[in-house]
């Protein structure tokens, strides 16, 4: 898909640390799914632009499952 921009100027949110969790099925490093992983090469830069939008929610988010996680871990 054309945008009419280059979407190799658009950088890679991953960094190197490539851990998918299978509860979020997203990868502990860069927040991205696998699906997104994989298809970044083929990505527009709108589509970079758009995961790159999501992944600070998804920071949070994905803490928060780790946490709640955690305490459940805790109380049994």
């Amino acid at each position: 898909m054309s945008d009419g921009t280059d979407s190799a100027s658009v950088a890679s949110p991953c960094t190197s640390v490539c851990i998918i969790d299978p509860v979020t099925g997203l990868c502990g490093g860069c927040f991205r799914t696998l699906e997104e992983i994989s298809g970044w090469i083929d990505f527009s830069a709108t589509e970079k632009r758009t995961v790159i939008a999501a992944l600070d929610a998804r920071r949070s988010n994905f803490g928060a499952a780790i946490e709640a996680r955690l305490e459940d871990r805790a109380e049994r």
